[in-house]
């Protein structure tokens, strides 16, 4: 109850002064309904209702906000407009706050967690980073334990399977051991499916669970809170140690992390821990009860069946291996880890190099480089071999009584298709039958018959155009014999000689 001068008060300050209900309560320091009370405003409900163009709508907005409540008043405002409502927008906003389901206000649990029992496991953005010429997606991984708050994070270029569950066995090593269950969040390296509390978890995230006996545990579809505790790491870690941060490079960069989180991250409080004791203090406490690290490590590389063009070169992330030119085209494995890629044909491993995460690079090993260019000078050997065969039918004697006598034919077809570039095909085959005659079997003998019959006829000296780049001057192409050229030549001279006769 209130006293008649508080109400009259009241009254006047309403009706007179026109102030709101809410600030006459906080002005007289009494309750909301004792100033409704005095205001008699159940008097008033009873007046007669004045007509609104917004009427006929008032049920579609109402009905519409109970199937959307979130729905926004400039959206209902075109569905009526659609209807044939044609008054302004500001009534239609003003019903819809009227009429507006409110939101039920969710109340969260305190989770208290036991020593040992959960780790929380996210990714974060972090834009790009520069890798030579290539900009690269910056990513940090982070993985907490619940009751400490100890953290692990690591730098990487992508959010891969394989970054994923490298960074798994990183952290529990840094941990000294692992948390009986990790909590995630519904991402693609974790859920393939989820159909209410049916969950198809990713093969290989199963793999590593079994290696490391812990069970994974993704959060209800959007609740994040669930998870809380690694989200707020990854905003400290951003805040507190990526903002304003210089770093070289992305080695440079997850070290500076690492001197940060023991510098600092891990010298601070326990957050909510009544005994005020550090996260070091409180990490080497847990360590005692997480389950111990197997004998192995969780093998994380990507493996993945590769084959090569007809170039001997294997694609992988935009850059381009060297391999065995034999390998061209067979089916391989590539074996990729953070540092390095390796290739398998079968199980013997034919190619390993450093991995780069540049773009458009070419990554050769020397041995690779010197083997096929053997292969392509004795390819070339054996096309001079064909080339004079072609050209001259006296070079395959030639060169066959060289080899009879265990000469190297090498040196003896150079020099031979040196003169068959300076001389012509008819002049060296002239030549070779002269020197086989003399019974010189040898490139330096059909030299000096080919230098003879030059001076016998006082022909000059014939000089071989050499040109600079080496697409013209290693181009080489096979003459063709021409006798069945003449033999049209000579059916078509027949044939004039007989049009002639007639």
């Amino acid at each position: 109850m209130i006293d008649p001068e508080t109400r009259a008060r009241i009254r006047r300050l309403f009706y007179a002064e026109h102030w709101t209900i809410g600030t006459i309560a906080a002005e007289l320091g009494v309750h909301h309904d004792a100033v409704r009370n005095a205001l008699e405003t159940q008097r008033f409900s009873s007046r007669e209702h004045r007509p609104s163009m917004l009427d006929p709508y008032k049920a579609l907005i109402v009905e519409t906000l109970e199937q959307h409540p979130r729905l926004r008043a400039t959206r209902l405002y075109e569905m009526v407009r659609a209807r044939g409502y044609a008054g302004g927008v500001v009534v239609v906003r003003r019903y819809v706050r009227m009429v507006r389901p409110a939101p039920q206000a969710e109340a969260y649990l305190r989770m208290n967690t036991l020593a040992g029992e959960q780790g929380q496991v996210d990714w974060a953005s972090f834009g790009k980073i520069a890798i030579g010429a290539t900009q690269r997606a910056l990513s940090l991984f982070v993985m907490v334990l619940s009751y400490c708050r100890a953290m692990w994070a690591r730098f990487v270029l992508d959010q891969s399977m394989e970054s994923f569950l490298r960074c798994h066995a990183g952290a529990f090593e840094s941990f000294g051991g692992v948390p009986r269950a990790i909590l995630y969040d519904n991402m693609k390296t974790v859920v393939l499916e989820r159909v209410g509390e049916h969950v198809r978890f990713h093969p290989r995230l199963l793999e590593l669970a079994g290696h490391y006996h812990f069970a994974p545990r993704p959060c209800a579809p959007y609740r994040g809170n669930e998870k809380g505790k690694v989200e707020r790491t990854i905003q400290y870690v951003r805040r507190s140690f990526f903002e304003a941060r210089r770093f070289s490079s992305l080695d440079d960069l997850n070290r500076q992390l690492d001197e940060w989180i023991a510098d600092i991250a891990h010298a601070r409080i326990v957050p909510g821990d009544p005994e005020q004791r550090l996260v070091r203090d409180a990490l080497a406490q847990e360590r005692e009860v997480l389950l111990p690290l197997p004998a192995h490590r969780f093998e994380s590389d990507l493996v993945l069946p590769v084959r090569s063009s007809k170039r001997p070169y294997l694609r992988f992330d935009g850059n381009e291996y060297s391999i065995p030119h034999a390998l061209v085209r067979k089916p391989l494995t590539l074996v990729a880890s953070e540092h390095e890629l390796r290739v398998l044909d079968g199980t013997d491993e034919v190619a390993r190099h450093p991995r780069t995460y540049q773009r458009h690079r070419v990554i050769e090993d020397p041995k690779h480089i010197e083997a096929l260019g053997e292969h392509k000078r004795a390819a070339r050997e054996l096309r001079g071999r064909d080339r004079l065969r072609a050209s001259c039918p006296n070079a395959d004697a030639l060169l066959g009584e060289i080899a009879r006598r265990g000469q190297v034919v090498a040196p003896h077809t150079t020099i031979l298709l040196g003169l068959l570039d300076r001389y012509g095909p008819g002049e060296l085959d002239a030549a070779i039958g002269v020197a086989a005659d003399r019974g010189a079997y040898s490139a330096q003998a059909v030299a000096h018959v080919c230098d003879q019959r030059r001076r016998a006829r006082n022909a000059p000296v014939p000089v071989l155009f050499e040109h600079h780049d080496p697409r013209v001057r290693d181009l080489r192409v096979t003459p063709h014999r021409l006798e069945g050229y003449d033999a049209l030549a000579k059916r078509a001279q027949d044939d004039d000689e007989e049009g002639g006769a007639s």
